[in-house]
């Protein structure tokens, strides 16, 4: 049986003596005329109103008594007192606890101090809190219970609900943007019977009435493409995706990212599209073309620099990734402090290399363009060199931000490239990706050069906000239950 603690037993006491008076501590209906927002900008004199909100202070003053209520668009000052409520003036201030959303009608006036302030003629509880808040003059500080209770955090905590509106306007604004390019949103498949269009293992669950495996889908590349084919030229999709992955700085199981393609073009003219969409998404969360790192402004530039996969490697670890041995490449990873056992694949060497010792320096926004062509097996080789691919991320805050590259469109080497990938799963990669025959099939009814590009909307408000976890920015992340 669960225990109580004081606060929360004379609470439960005060409903329930509200039931007894024959009062509903929460009524179905209200008759609120206006929000506090609302209320403010077209502030008069002697006005009546009718407003709700969650009550934030109490102060008692003999018969009268002041309440501060929030209802999320701001604050107000209510004026209560005994002249006004008669008899149900004790009552009201007995009953009525911090945390509680109420209704309050009255008129308006301004205070000898300057404060606006609502004179109330009558009030109503609207939902009676059974529990306290925690303070909300430091906020929430345990970290963990802000994730796990996001509900308390907005409660306690002024700018958690900023951050998530920036978000909201972020993702609209990419929206609207990709709306006035001629691309059209459209929606594909969560379940899906192969998890493709990345390199992640997915989760699996079982559809009872078919009974077959299913899996959340890790991307929706396969199934966009397959449109492009069926002669939709430009499509996107706000997408959830999910990954049975690790939880960290960067990693949440169950994320949003935004994929799009556009056919007849390339991966350099989508590398400009790119970075108008990211100078994009920077006005909307920020007002500007800048982002925040590690509590300073960062620039965001017109044009971003280019760098060669190959070069940049080069360059930062001084491993030449096409001239060293299998061994020779473990033994040099190993030395720049790559943590990767005996047996892993080259592949897996030099994409931790890269992650290791070359992503976390950019900070600037970067395009790496040219990957190798066995870590993107969904992209286009380069002409006059088939060991890399027509592909680029945009790396900033020190992490990628989006890949995007020329889709690969010949079915006999995608084939091929799929069952490279069955390979590296045979020895015990289990990211690696499966074949799809539903999609060879519809490359082999021909499909247009193409440009896809994913961007994953977390990450990209952590990096424009600052933001140094990817919980601070998904309103319920992923979390282990508590005990």
């Amino acid at each position: 049986m669960e225990e109580f603690n004081d606060q929360e037993q004379i609470r439960r006491q005060r409903r329930q003596q509200m039931l007894a008076d024959g009062r509903d501590p929460y009524p179905a209906r209200t008759t609120i005329t206006t929000t506090v927002a609302h209320l403010r900008s077209t502030w008069g004199l002697d006005q009546t109103c009718t407003i709700g909100g969650r009550i934030r202070a109490i102060r008692v003053q003999g018969g009268s008594a002041f309440l501060d209520i929030d209802d999320g668009t701001g604050k107000v000052q209510l004026f209560v007192q005994k002249k006004q409520l008669g008899d149900d003036f004790v009552r009201v201030v007995k009953e009525l606890d911090l945390g509680d959303i109420i209704e309050a009608t009255g008129i308006t006036f301004v205070t000898k101090a300057g404060e606006q302030t609502v004179n109330v003629s009558a009030i109503r509880m609207l939902a009676k809190a059974l529990r306290p808040l925690p303070s909300t003059w430091h906020g929430i500080e345990d970290v963990e219970l802000r994730y796990r209770h996001r509900e308390l955090d907005l409660v306690t905590n002024a700018d958690t609900a900023g951050a998530f509106q920036q978000r909201s306007a972020m993702v609209q604004a990419i929206r609207a943007f990709l709306l006035g390019q001629a691309f059209v949103e459209v929606e594909t498949p969560i379940l899906q019977t192969i998890a493709g269009g990345a390199s992640a293992k997915p989760f699996i669950t079982h559809h009872e009435a078919l009974d077959i495996d299913l899996y959340l889908r890790v991307a929706p590349e396969l199934y966009l493409k397959r449109l492009i084919v069926g002669g939709m030229p430009r499509v996107f999709e706000v997408a959830r995706c999910f990954r049975n992955e690790g939880i960290d700085r960067d990693h949440n199981p169950e994320f949003t990212q935004i994929e799009l393609y556009a056919a007849y073009q390339d991966y350099q003219w989508l590398m400009i599209f790119t970075e108008q969409l990211i100078h994009c998404a920077a006005i909307a969360a920020n007002g500007r073309s800048v982002f925040f790192h590690q509590d300073g402004e960062v620039a965001i530039p017109e044009t971003f620099p280019r760098h060669r996969y190959r070069d940049l490697v080069l360059e930062r670890t001084a491993i030449d990734i096409d001239e060293e041995s299998d061994e020779a490449l473990l033994t040099k990873a190993r030395a720049a402090g790559v943590d990767v056992p005996t047996g892993t694949h080259r592949m897996k060497v030099i994409d931790e290399l890269f992650k290791t010792c070359v992503r976390p320096t950019i900070i600037s926004p970067t395009i790496v363009f040219d990957y190798p062509a066995d870590m993107i097996p969904l992209a286009k080789r380069v002409a006059g060199n088939p060991n890399y691919v027509e592909c680029f991320q945009v790396l900033m805050g020190g992490t990628e931000l989006s890949k995007g590259f020329t889709e690969l469109n010949d079915p006999i080497d995608q084939r091929q490239r799929f069952e490279s990938q069955e390979a590296m799963r045979a020895e015990g990669d289990d990211e690696a990706q499966r074949i799809d025959e539903d999609f060879l099939q519809a490359l082999e009814y021909g499909m247009p050069p193409t440009a896809g590009l994913g961007i994953g909307i977390d990450r990209l408000i952590a990096i424009m906000t600052g933001q140094r976890a990817l919980k601070e920015v998904i309103l319920f992340p992923t979390l282990k239950p508590s005990a």
